[in-house]
């Protein structure tokens, strides 16, 4: 598997807009992107490369907890694991395999999909390379909420508090910030409204408030009249 890493003009595939959001057809697919970055993605030259120049840790390299598959942890590749052992003092663990299962449920994708749209490497090559044919269906919503985050970052503060708010450990700072690539006008038009709905929180411009709840309530007030 191989991708280019340089920002590219292709566009990632948009989700529908207007069409309701089923989470239930939603999370098998997103379990298949979850168990292809497990058990494929970051054990690929490519990923793990990636990885290196964006400066995240892949799953295998938490020190603390290493997760090499969706359903085995380390334990089995551990230096305890290692020894010797005595035959009939060998007892089955039938709650292992559900345990090293639990285990890989704990590694979260998001943090890996905010540093692809941070570095401006969130092409659909690289998108697919780590999470796999049902990226779109599985992880694109998400991937286009972290593009949206990334504008509304952008917009409500400095440079440095965007970079600190990316940095995750003193291990995992982000090398670097880009521009939100390829990003269309339906997009920023996208992330305006919703701007705008903050901006309306903040002024408490919610329920009766809402600005579109009052005029409509003003637009009918005055045909009444």
């Amino acid at each position: 598997m191989a991708f280019n890493t340089h920002p590219s003009s292709r566009s990632a595939p948009q989700p529908p807009e207007n069409q309701q959001f089923d989470i239930v057809d939603w999370y098998p697919k997103f379990q298949s992107c979850h168990r292809y970055f497990l058990d494929h993605a970051q054990h690929s030259g490519p990923v793990q490369a990636l990885s290196a120049f964006i400066n995240i840790q892949l799953p295998y390299q938490k020190q603390a907890n290493p997760v090499l598959s969706a359903s085995s942890s380390s334990s089995s590749s551990s230096p305890r694991s290692a020894r010797p052992e005595i035959p009939h003092l060998r007892q089955p663990n039938p709650f292992a395999q559900g345990q090293s299962a639990a285990h890989a449920q704990i590694v979260s994708l998001i943090p890996y999909i905010r540093r692809l749209v941070a570095t401006g490497h969130d092409t659909p090559a690289v998108l697919h390379g780590f999470f796999g044919d049902d990226w779109v269906s599985g992880i694109g919503e998400l991937h286009e909420i972290e593009r949206r985050n990334y504008l509304f970052a952008a917009k409500s503060t400095s440079w440095m508090k965007v970079k600190q708010s990316y940095d995750m450990s003193p291990e995992e700072t982000v090398p670097f910030l880009r521009p939100l690539r390829d990003a269309s006008e339906k997009e920023i038009q996208a992330a305006e409204a919703g701007w705008s709905e903050w901006l309306a929180m903040q002024d408490w411009m919610l329920g009766p408030r809402a600005p579109e709840t009052m005029n409509r309530s003003s637009r009918v007030k005055r045909e009444q009249e």
